[in-house]
């Protein structure tokens, strides 16, 4: 399949397939019949670009995308697992962030519903 074809199976730009080839995340095949062929991708590129965009939307990085890919080649579980630890890790913090600014947010909605004389408590908050 064309590069675009492989972006379209991916869910991604040509632009960020290109993007990931500079990486080195995705290989860049050999051009099909010499200078001005068309490179041509299959199934494994496929596998792997979907794996690229699934880890990203864990909130992996790129360069942990690409150590992961490295372990994966090497089936170094203890050190994926590792990272997918610190990850989770990462996740419960910003989880406990979030909930915590969603209970400060809820109580202002709150007091602000209320229709006491004075400023909006919710613009009030954010003056300070």
């Amino acid at each position: 399949m064309t590069i675009g074809k492989l972006a379209q199976a991916g869910g991604v730009g040509v632009e960020t397939v290109r993007y990931y080839q500079r990486r080195g995340l995705l290989a860049e095949p050999e051009r099909a019949g010499g200078y001005g062929g068309v490179r041509r991708y299959g199934d494994p590129d496929i596998r792997r670009l979907r794996f690229i965009r699934s880890a990203q939307a864990a909130g992996f990085t790129l360069n942990q995308i690409a150590e992961l890919l490295d372990l994966d080649a090497r089936n170094d579980r203890p050190r994926a697992r590792e990272l997918a630890r610190a990850r989770i890790e990462a996740l419960e913090a910003r989880i406990a962030e979030l909930t915590e600014a969603r209970n400060a947010l809820r109580k202002l909605a709150h007091e602000c519903g209320k229709g006491e004389e004075g400023p909006c408590p919710i613009l009030t908050a954010f003056d300070s």
